[in-house]
């Protein structure tokens, strides 16, 4: 039985249809049909494989920094190289993984769980990925060629300014930062359109699932966060490569400027990166509680306030700069304000766990887990918002702990979930379970061995960013703990890799529901066919899946010859008009790489902007260019 007639019974799905579909959405063949794909499977499996091979080389350049500290005068790795390592490692967690993957899991999962056929502007997510991908390979290149970035993740100046970092390490860090936030930018324009224009007839505002709320508020602040980045890391390109004085204080420029603007684009993508994680949460307890979420309105309140509140936060990572003190003061209110909205999604999912009745599975092991650990973070957070006691543990491995206890814990955990969760949405196979729970607990002891005595070494004074230390400091015991937990966490992705290989070719055969989900994804086939729905569903609730089958209705009267798609109202999801989606192309690729040959080449000379340019418009207008449909199957 196919998840149409599951769903609609009393419609049989007509074979000719299904075969008119599968023609209109068909991938082209051969290489260039490959580099043409627009589907948002395609494009969104590519955003999470590519994030998880960042994941996995972060995971490295870790290890590498933890073998360093594992004891005392070790002479494992050089300072120049550290340096290089905790560059490289940070920027391509936060840049390079942890936003990209948010991305990639939602432009596969928003269309599925909206009810439409693919995203609102398929060519852009295309170029967008392409210009992710040019940016992983545009840092790597530098960290290949003996050119990695040595300045921090941060890259404060002066210290990363041409008179303290010659070479051309920090110019690529800088045009990197542009590249993935030009990427960033084009998946949140167009998961907003889908997100607000696009939902299943019957879905309104107040029937959207939570996962679904949880991307709109990151897209909106992505649209306001992003462009903050690139204004500072062009700062910086720009005193370096063209002599401006904007950041380089040796030119009269003015390095808290940069601190500034930096962060007013850093703490929100720290709730860039968290926000999806609690839709994550929300999806899989709802699904795997068997219950519908308590205080919906709350969670969806408490989300939209996170992200408003997270704007607000900035200056508590400059404390220690000379600041006044009454805007200390209105930081540090905003820093412990936002512990309350996050309090009331920690509430209303440990009440519907508590009156549902949950299943002990791997995704909700990983929800537990991550309750545990972001709980954790967040009342070391509540602390460090204290400006008296931040100066105190300012730039010491206490900030290293809490950092990894919200991101890991507040991210990554829910995004384990998450794998487990989706896996038969993204395979159709079910991923082992009894290796689920051992990957869990593996990875639920390595990481609190790995960063819960980072808070006893800051609170010895332990700084942070240093490559060696002396015995007589009393932090050996500390860190070889640390060092040993560091290598749990990789055993423990070890296993996930494993699982994953293992179940995507032996696991059991997953069914189109094999959690009893309520939202829309799990009405699809699975894995979903690249056309999605073989009828358009119209939704009569807020679990839309709960509701008993008779009850269940669909759209009728879109064409399927052709790449259309349903366009609804903003708030109540009612009909408005259809819209033909545009055919793939190789254009949205080749317009990535002219506008690489501008960001790439002016690192080394300012002209290739102005040439950049000009080869981009002459992509723009082949990817613009009106084409007569050669039969109805490519309208």
């Amino acid at each position: 039985m196919t998840a149409t007639q599951d769903i609609y019974p009393q419609t049989p799905t007509l074979d000719q249809d299904i075969q008119q579909l599968a023609q209109s959405w068909r991938h082209p063949r051969g290489i260039f049909g490959w580099l043409s794909y627009t589907t948002h499977q395609a494009i969104g499996m590519r955003y999470i494989v590519t994030a998880f091979v960042m994941l996995l080389a972060g995971g490295a350049e870790a290890l590498m920094m933890r073998t360093q500290l594992m004891h005392s005068n070790n002479g494992y790795l050089g300072p120049e190289r550290y340096n290089q390592i905790f560059t490289t490692h940070g920027t391509t967690m936060m840049f390079l993984f942890a936003v990209p993957m948010m991305e990639g899991m939602a432009i596969y999962l928003i269309p599925l769980m909206c009810g439409t056929r693919n995203v609102a502007f398929p060519r852009l997510n295309a170029f967008g990925y392409w210009m992710y991908l040019f940016g992983v390979l545009f840092l790597y290149w530098g960290v290949f060629t003996n050119a990695a970035p040595d300045v921090g993740w941060f890259a404060y100046p002066p210290l990363s300014g041409p008179q303290y970092t010659p070479g051309k390490s920090t110019d690529y860090w800088a045009q990197m930062i542009t590249f993935t936030e030009v990427s960033a930018l084009c998946v949140a324009a167009e998961l907003i359109a889908t997100i607000l224009k696009m939902r299943a007839p019957g879905m309104s505002l107040n029937r959207m699932p939570l996962y679904v709320w949880s991307i709109l508020t990151q897209s909106w602040m992505i649209i306001f966060a992003m462009p903050a980045i690139v204004l500072a890391s062009s700062y910086l390109l720009s005193d370096r490569t063209v002599a401006t004085q904007f950041v380089n204080p040796a030119e009269g420029g003015d390095p808290l400027l940069y601190q500034h603007i930096f962060w007013f684009f850093g703490h929100p993508e720290v709730y860039i990166i968290f926000i999806p994680a609690l839709g994550f949460v929300s999806s899989i307890v709802v699904a795997h509680a068997q219950r519908e979420l308590i205080g919906y309105t709350a969670m969806v309140l408490a989300q939209i306030a996170n992200g408003f509140i997270a704007f607000g936060l900035w200056v508590h990572h400059m404390f220690a700069t000379d600041l006044p003190q009454i805007g200390e003061a209105y930081f540090t209110a905003s820093s412990m304000m936002i512990a309350i909205t996050s309090g009331v999604q920690i509430f209303c999912w440990i009440a519907t766990l508590w009156s549902g009745k949950p299943r002990l599975t791997t995704a909700l092991l990983f929800v537990y887990g991550f309750i545990a650990i972001f709980v954790l973070g967040g009342l070391t957070g509540v602390i460090l918002a204290s400006v008296p006691l931040d100066l105190q543990v300012h730039d010491t491995f206490f900030v290293v702990a809490h950092f990894h206890y919200v991101l890991i814990g507040g991210a990554v955990f829910p995004l384990f979930g998450a794998f487990y969760h989706w896996f038969p949405k993204f395979t159709g196979r079910m991923m082992n379970e009894r290796l689920g729970r051992i990957n869990f607990w593996v990875l639920f002891a390595g990481f609190n061995l790995t960063f819960f005595p980072m808070h006893i070494l800051g609170l010895k004074g332990m700084p942070r960013r240093i490559y060696t230390y002396s015995p007589e400091m009393g932090w050996d015991q500390l860190n070889l703990l640390a060092t040993i937990g560091a290598y749990i966490i990789a055993f423990g992705g070890l296993l996930f890799l494993v699982n994953l290989f293992w179940s995507r070719k032996f696991g059991a055969i997953a069914g189109n529901n094999p959690w009893n989900a309520d939202s829309l994804e799990w009405a699809a086939a699975s894995p979903a066919p690249n056309y999605n729905f073989e009828y358009l569903p119209a939704v009569t609730s807020r679990y839309p899946l709960w509701v008993p089958a008779e009850e269940r209705t669909f759209v009728t009267g879109t064409r399927t010859d052709r790449r259309e798609v349903l366009v609804t109202t903003l708030m109540d999801a009612q009909p408005h008009h259809r819209y033909i989606l545009p055919r793939p192309s190789i254009w949205p690729l080749i317009a990535a790489i002219c506008v690489t040959v501008g960001f790439a080449g002016s690192v080394f000379n300012g002209w290739y902007i102005t040439w950049g340019t000009i080869i981009s418009a002459l992509a723009l207008i082949g990817w613009f260019w009106p084409k007569r449909p050669l039969d109805p199957a490519h309208d």
